[in-house]
């Protein structure tokens, strides 16, 4: 598919899991990509990938709770390119505890990660995305899409997960903000979130340390037993099986198209059916 040749993409936490779908699902669709990554081997397999599937991908290692490291990545994906098409705020975190037991250390933690990371990669992409373009159908215009991975955590409560879903309602609410700042601005910019269920990645498989989430989601589990194993995440989603990365990225490049030209503040939801009940 080419439905995003000669477009820019800035994916964070693209070293596994959803963000390693993003990268490689937007660079099929004809992408250029931008991949960043705190975790550097696997920042670099991801990129590696996508050029060995004969896309165009560059790393860069990155904290994204770094506002300097942000300012310097952007300006080289400007000098590289010379255009910011696609941010994807994927970069996070997830630890669950009770609110009671639960360390401030863990939960400044979530917030700089999973909130900070998202309002950094905004505040500095957005000036690059304002740029004119310098060729293409959009020579001399303005114009973006900036997607934010918030979760189904961020639509609704659960037990043991108040840090995790603190951060996500914040990201959903932060995207609606800034969805209405830039249409308010005219810029062409649109931001939307994308609220995933339970995906078989990296942080569903580390998330439940305590057990709390088990418990939460009311599939078993004591917390303490370190209780979240495959079957478990199969038996919460609705449809009986946990979605995939892929499942998460082929979202994200329906709303860096232009088949979404219409939506900004909206929340794409992933879940398997989770929030339908």
């Amino acid at each position: 598919m080419s439905r995003l040749l000669g477009r820019v993409a800035f994916v964070t936490g693209a070293a596994s899991g959803i963000g390693r779908a993003a990268a490689l699902r937007l660079a099929q669709d004809g992408a250029s990509v931008f991949i960043t990554d705190i975790d550097k081997e696997g920042g670099r397999e991801t990129a590696n990938m996508v050029t060995a599937a004969g896309g165009r991908a560059e790393f860069r290692a990155q904290d994204v709770v770094d506002e300097p490291r942000w300012a310097e990545l952007v300006a080289r994906v400007m000098a590289l390119f010379g255009r910011l098409d696609i941010l994807v705020n994927n970069a996070g975190i997830g630890s669950s505890a009770l609110v009671t037991e639960m360390t401030l250390e863990a939960w400044n933690h979530q917030i700089a990660i999973n909130m900070t990371g998202v309002f950094l990669g905004t505040k500095h992409a957005l000036p690059a995305m304002r740029t004119p373009r310098p060729d293409g159908p959009m020579a001399g215009k303005t114009g973006g899409s900036i997607i934010n991975i918030s979760s189904v955590a961020g639509l609704a409560g659960s037990p043991g997960m108040s840090g995790y879903c603190a951060t996500k309602g914040g990201v959903r609410l932060f995207t609606k903000a800034v969805a209405m700042e830039c249409a308010a601005a005219r810029d062409g910019v649109r931001c939307n979130s994308v609220h995933p269920g339970i995906i078989d990645t990296p942080i569903w498989q580390k998330l439940d340390e305590s057990g709390a989430l088990a418990t939460g989601l009311n599939v078993g589990g004591t917390p303490g037993a370190n209780a979240l194993d495959a079957d478990i995440i199969a038996q919460a989603a609705p449809l009986g099986y946990p979605g995939q990365p892929m499942d998460i990225a082929d979202g994200i490049a329906f709303l860096a198209s232009d088949e979404s030209r219409y939506m900004t503040g909206s929340e794409l939801v992933i879940d398997g059916g989770w929030t339908a009940h």
